[in-house]
């Protein structure tokens, strides 16, 4: 198991919301001084239209950093799915998280469970597991229902028990329900609060340990130091109202939870 950022504990930082947005390699360079040892390019537009020599250059600079690197996509169908391959590839990448669904793209679970199926091959020749990440979306049963159908070790879930709230899912029973098929884990913690008025809530990130994730519960059940789950990072920061601001409080949230997690002291 390592402890690693994905492009999602940058979201403000890189988003076009930021004057000044960070480059993927100043991502890079930032979480190995951090002291994670894994980067997960996740949900990042930018990789897609990348040539094989920037690819090569992505990969040589992880290596210099001491960094594995990790790839995330949404969607299921097949040209998207090899198309990612031939990225995690050229990344070195071991590990591909995705969606069932892209946008309002959503094959049906017969059709997820023949696209993977025939996928499992190329997941073998490639060495590339495929994490799908519970979302509240697609109902945490149907996920599960899909793997167990497909039926290989190089399908399993990518575990983010915080999305699947908005379904009024349980995070407690997304985790037991996944438990065993779990292949990476997202780590975000989360909360309620009031609005103005005490009118509704809002659903939003918390630093590790001040939200309503039951981390230790998860780990225990999940044992990645056993089974060589990485754990990545991210964040639900809400927008502070300026650039500046939110930036800073995603920089604090980052360093907070390394050291949760005992990357740093």
């Amino acid at each position: 198991m390592a402890v690693g950022l994905s492009t999602y504990a940058f979201f403000w930082e890189w988003s076009d919301r930021n004057p000044t947005p960070i480059t993927l390699e100043a991502m890079l360079r930032r979480t190995a001084a951090l002291g994670a040892t894994v980067f997960q390019i996740c949900d990042y537009p930018p990789v897609e239209s990348m040539t094989a020599d920037q690819l090569s250059g992505i990969r040589r600079l992880a290596d210099d950093l001491g960094l594995t690197l990790e790839v995330g996509t949404r969607g299921v169908r097949p040209e998207h799915l090899l198309r990612y391959l031939d990225i995690a590839e050229a990344l070195q990448a071991r590990l591909l998280r995705s969606m069932l669904q892209r946008g309002p793209d959503t094959p049906s679970l017969q059709e997820s469970i023949e696209t993977l199926t025939a996928l499992v091959p190329e997941l073998e020749r490639r060495d590339v597991t495929l994490g799908l990440e519970t979302y509240e979306q697609v109902p945490t049963s149907d996920l599960r229902a899909v793997i167990e159908a497909v039926g290989s070790p190089r399908v399993g879930v990518c575990l983010d028990p915080g999305n699947t709230v908005a379904a009024l899912e349980s995070p407690r029973d997304v985790v037991r329900t996944c438990a065993d098929v779990v292949v990476n884990l997202h780590v975000k913690d989360f909360r309620f609060s009031r609005r103005d008025g005490w009118v509704g809530f809002t659903f939003a990130g918390a630093p590790l340990g001040e939200g309503l994730l039951d981390y230790a519960a998860m780990v225990d059940l999940l044992r990645p130091d056993e089974r060589g789950i990485n754990q990545i990072i991210e964040h639900w920061v809400p927008w502070q109202g300026d650039a500046a601001t939110t930036v800073a409080l995603e920089r604090e949230w980052t360093e907070h939870n390394l050291t949760y997690l005992g990357v740093t002291k």
